[in-house]
């Protein structure tokens, strides 16, 4: 059964007439729509990145913020959006600025939970870039809270993972923290 048949039963089982003009595409537009939104398992490091590995002597901390990020919760198949904070300390290698945000949305186009796809885009910014240390910190709002459940409007979600200097050493952690405030 495809996708598009599979949105048909959805419809129908929720008790609507999916013959009706409102609906006689939604189907199939629901399902591109869930393809797009989960490209992510299409995508791979190695793709994303390219070679956009270049050499540099800098090894001051090189931040992108407010990368912002639409996922799907794999509990509810509902939406979580919100920014990430990418920061990573090089170790004779910078990676192209675009890829970050590359990273991040890979990442967030695969049914998710925040914690996990917090941990996995700091790994594979440590993996591409061999860095001395990798922060991300994510904030995002859910919809599975805000529609559905306890229906908070006002509540936002705030992950971090802090890999080597950035866990080992306060003053970096602390200049990568008041940086993204």
């Amino acid at each position: 059964m495809s996708l598009e048949q599979h949105y048909s039963a959805i419809l129908s089982q929720l008790g609507e007439d999916v013959t009706r003009e409102g609906l006689v595409d939604t189907p199939k537009r629901a399902a591109k729509a869930m393809q797009y939104l989960c490209r992510g398992y299409q995508q791979t490091l190695e793709e994303i990145v390219n070679g956009a590995l270049f050499s540099s002597d800098n090894s001051e901390m090189v931040l992108v913020k407010d990368i912002e990020l639409y996922s799907l919760c794999e509990h509810h198949l509902l939406p979580f959006i919100g920014k990430a904070h990418v920061a990573y300390i090089p170790n004779g290698k910078v990676l192209g600025l675009s890829k970050v945000a590359r990273i991040v949305d890979m990442f967030a186009r695969r049914l998710q939970i925040q914690e996990n796809m917090s941990r996995q885009i700091a790994e594979a910014v440590q993996q591409v870039t061999g860095a001395l240390g990798v922060a991300v910190v994510i904030e995002a709002k859910h919809m599975c809270m805000m529609m559905r459940g306890v229906e908070k409007q006002n509540s936002s979600m705030v992950t971090s993972v802090m890999l080597g200097e950035f866990r080992d050493n306060s003053a970096t952690r602390s200049e990568f923290l008041s940086l993204i405030r």
